[in-house]
């Protein structure tokens, strides 16, 4: 009867072990793109002769090959707008810098916290229910199965991976002013351990100086870069030119 119990039990682990990589599997099947903006940015309408736009697009994470920087240009030429070297004669200023590409940091935990239970929850579980039906710790059998059983859960798991990718831009937009724009700053510089400077400056200006943060993820079952870059450079081209 002990072992028809145990039989049961094993068997109970080994299909709870990959219910969650077939719901991934299920529900992550599609690739899912989202953009997103820290907060929005409204300029003022000017006369078409005005619409000139230097661009400025930096990238200063681990994948220097991720150019959004012609398909920007491409896209705000097609709205009508003429991109031109000179910011002196420039009535717009776009700048951005890209901050990270790749796998997100938060996800990555999230995922790494999936996985780890199903490796540690699924051996522990056994163990527990072999001595829970009154088995002796010398049980190799029991033991052997239910172990066989996290081992199984674990490949499973493996084989489905919730996976993230991101790419995060920090955007400034200065828009050329008729009037006058008093800018002030100030800055404490670390030196050292124990002490800092104080630097500030005042100015007049005729730029007004906007600033927002972008964010595009993708998301899917066993997702690879190859898939997720050009949905994401679609996603970024299109919020940045769409500023304008």
């Amino acid at each position: 009867m002990k072992s028809l119990i145990v039989s049961a039990l094993i068997i109970t682990t080994l299909s709870l072990s990959g219910c969650g990589a077939l719901h991934t599997a299920v529900a992550k099947r599609n690739l899912d793109v989202q953009t997103k903006m820290s907060s929005s940015i409204f300029l003022d309408p000017v006369e078409p002769e005005q619409r000139t736009v230097f661009v400025d697009i930096r990238n200063t994470s681990d994948k220097p090959e991720f150019d959004l920087k012609p398909q920007v240009i491409q896209s705000l030429q097609a709205r009508g707008y003429q991109v031109i070297d000179s910011p002196k004669r420039a009535h717009y200023w776009l700048q951005a810098n890209v901050l990270q590409v790749g796998r997100s940091n938060a996800r990555d935990t999230n995922s790494a916290l999936a996985a780890g239970p199903g490796v540690a929850g699924g051996a522990v579980t056994g163990y527990a229910l072999h001595r829970a039906t009154g088995g002796s710790s010398g049980g190799g059998a029991a033991i052997g199965a239910a172990v066989g059983g996290a081992i199984v859960g674990t490949v499973v798991d493996a084989m489905v991976e919730d996976v993230y990718y991101s790419v995060i831009t920090d955007i400034q937009i200065m828009e050329r002013f008729e009037g006058v724009v008093s800018e002030s700053s100030q800055h404490q510089l670390i030196q050292g351990d124990s002490g800092s400077t104080t630097s500030s400056y005042q100015r007049d200006s005729n730029m007004r100086k906007y600033q927002t943060r972008i964010v595009s993820f993708a998301n899917q079952a066993n997702l690879k870069w190859p898939q997720a870059e050009p949905e994401l450079t679609q996603g970024m081209v299109r919020a940045l030119a769409g500023l304008f």
